[in-house]
């Protein structure tokens, strides 16, 4: 396990270079400079060309873009992640308060989702052709079409302004620190974010279950005699849940850079919302370390699920 760990990681430093020279470049190719961003628009007009060449001497912005390049990656592997354009905030401190809101949303969403999608699709899979079975698949077909802003907006409309259930939006009101108050803040786009991807483990889940109904070995059990829910669930479930895995692991980082619509629906202070908020301001250096964090989340998220499907399913080998 630890070789084939360590095998894992050294395969992804290339991945990460490739990917990080890729966002630079990127980076590189948007209109202006980021002497273009420090100064607001009305008093660029009235700096001279030489005081802006002079900045951009200063901030070593003449430089060939490959030496911009490693210059920005030295900085960045000593912690350095530069400064926010719209108010001068440490890019890094801005991650720290806002990781592990979207984090907190995430995870809850996740379990939400895992645990009713897999019950819901082992359930469907069990009574494949009941009624049960047809009013299940209908209402993943909905999941999967219903928007993400929809429901939240459906959901803010019903149990917070209609009902007054829960708060409209925001993590936690100032001054409130009791895990009750903030559970109330986090039920609703935790709740929508985590309906909307029920849906997919379920249909996930029941395809698989059904495929592993069919195997060789769930019938040598079935013939021995076993109990119809441990040949189920014990059998059938955990080589069943196998892909669902696969398709869990993926979705944790995918949900962190991507939770936008979500968390700015419901005001939720997190990386979605301060994404969205940069890409408006056209504040690129924090756009930029958000989507690079995003892709190292999900090259992270690969290797755990390398070890989790292994570790669930014998007949995968670690090489």
């Amino acid at each position: 396990m630890l070789k084939f760990s360590l095998k894992k990681i050294l395969a992804m430093i290339p991945m990460a270079l490739v990917i990080s020279f890729l966002i630079y470049l990127g980076l590189e190719l948007t209109p202006g400079d980021a002497v273009s961003y420090m100064i607001p628009p009305d008093q660029l007009a009235n700096v001279s060309p030489e005081k802006l060449e002079a900045i951009r001497e200063l901030y070593g912005l003449n430089d060939p873009f490959i030496v911009r390049y490693f210059r920005w990656l030295l900085q960045m592997l000593q912690g350095n992640f530069g400064f926010s354009l719209t108010n001068g905030v440490p890019i890094k401190k801005i991650l720290l308060e806002t990781y592990p809101a979207t984090l907190e949303l995430s995870v809850a969403a996740l379990l939400i989702s895992t645990l009713l999608g897999s019950f819901l699709g082992i359930v469907s899979a069990i009574r494949r052709g009941s009624i049960a079975d047809n009013a299940l698949t209908v209402a993943g077909m909905l999941g999967v079409s219903i928007p993400q802003f929809f429901l939240g907006m459906v959901s803010i409309l019903l149990f917070a302004l209609q009902l007054k259930w829960l708060p409209i939006g925001g993590r936690m009101l100032p001054g409130q620190t009791d895990l009750i108050s903030h559970i109330r803040f986090l039920i609703l786009p935790a709740v929508v974010l985590g309906v909307t991807l029920t849906a997919g483990v379920m249909r996930y889940s029941r395809s698989s279950m059904l495929d592993t109904m069919n195997k060789d070995y769930i019938r040598t059990a079935r013939s021995k005699g076993l109990p119809e829910w441990r040949v189920n669930l014990i059998h059938g479930f955990r080589v069943a849940i196998t892909p669902v895995v696969v398709l869990i692991g993926f979705r944790l980082p995918m949900l962190i850079g991507g939770s936008v619509v979500i968390e700015t629906i419901f005001q939720w202070p997190g990386i979605g919302n301060a994404f969205n908020m940069a890409v408006r301001g056209q504040n690129y250096p924090l756009v930029m370390m958000i989507a690079l964090f995003s892709v190292f989340a999900v090259l992270f998220a690969s290797l755990l699920v390398d070890i989790l499907t292994a570790a669930l399913d014998p007949r995968v080998k670690l090489h």
